[in-house]
């Protein structure tokens, strides 16, 4: 069933890649026109069994983010290993409706490509997250990472870490592919919701 999953990855990634070409030219284009440069923004990430990654997106906020993370962790809305900030002084003007619209995740189709990631998974953490998980956050490193997941689809308004992470582990043990099916299909117009 893995092996199946890892060949609609390729061939939908693949596919998404050339269909969407035009879309995202012209989000790297305005991106470079509204808020310059970089376009895009790399992060480690961690993956599968723990492996670092790195993780590609369109830039959504400025260039100094991460060195203003600290002036911003009492503002965390989300309890538990994970940081989230409905009004973020660091987004761009271009990144708030890329953000909204999740957009600024389309880049990752390389990183399905590469086998880093899976059209569908659980959320990717970074490895400060990783850091201060609980024995039981561990297991859902066991399967790859995806663009879109459970999570975003249905629990993203969660402020509990634990709620995430539950969603996560119930599409582990309920993974099918037409359960992947199912989240792709409901992540589209959660796009167009804003959600």
């Amino acid at each position: 069933g893995l092996a199946i999953k890892r060949l609609i990855d390729l061939a939908l990634g693949a596919l998404a890649l050339v269909v969407l070409a035009p879309v995202l030219a012209v989000i790297a284009l305005w991106i470079r026109l509204v808020d310059g440069g970089p376009v895009l923004f790399h992060q480690t990430r961690v993956g599968l069994h723990g492996r670092p990654f790195s993780v590609v997106k369109f830039r959504t906020m400025s260039p100094d983010a991460e060195e203003r993370l600290d002036e911003l962790r009492e503002r965390n809305e989300i309890h538990g290993q994970a940081f989230k900030v409905t009004d973020d002084p660091r987004l761009t003007r271009s990144g708030r409706f890329l953000r909204a619209t999740s957009l600024d995740e389309l880049p990752q189709l390389w990183n399905v490509i590469r086998g880093e990631m899976s059209l569908v998974g659980p959320r990717p953490p970074l490895p400060r997250e990783v850091d201060g998980y609980d024995l039981w956050h561990r297991r859902r490193l066991s399967m790859k990472p995806g663009i879109t997941g459970l999570w975003q689809v249905q629990g993203r308004r969660f402020e509990e870490f634990d709620r995430w992470v539950e969603l996560d582990l119930a599409y582990i043990d309920r993974w099918s592919m037409w359960l992947d099916l199912k989240i792709m299909f409901r992540t589209i117009p959660a796009m167009f919701q804003g959600r």
